[in-house]
Order: structure tokens, then sequence, then C-alpha cells
């Protein structure tokens, strides 16, 4: 499941690395992409 979330996150959510996001100068949503994405990412890893 977690694995096709992932998929689904690099083709619907936006790579903040990608556009050179300063990480300190985030806004909150960003911030909340970020954690989400990374949750996802670790849970797929894991499987």
């Amino acid at each position: 499941m977690y694995k096709l979330l992932a998929k689904l996150n690099k083709l619907l959510l936006p790579s903040f690395t990608k556009q050179g996001l300063d990480i300190s100068k985030a806004t909150k949503w960003q911030m909340a992409i970020i954690g989400y994405r990374a949750y996802v990412t670790k849970r797929a890893l894991d499987n």
C-alpha cells in the first residue's frame, strides 16, 4: 500500500528539492507535505 502511495506522491505532489527550497524558510503547508512524503517513503522502504 505504501509503495503505491509513494508512486502517487512522486507524480502528484511537488518536489521541493528540485525547486531549491530552503527548509528553514518553508511554510507550514510545505513542511506538512515534506513530513508526509518522508513518512510514506520510510514506510514503503520498510516493506
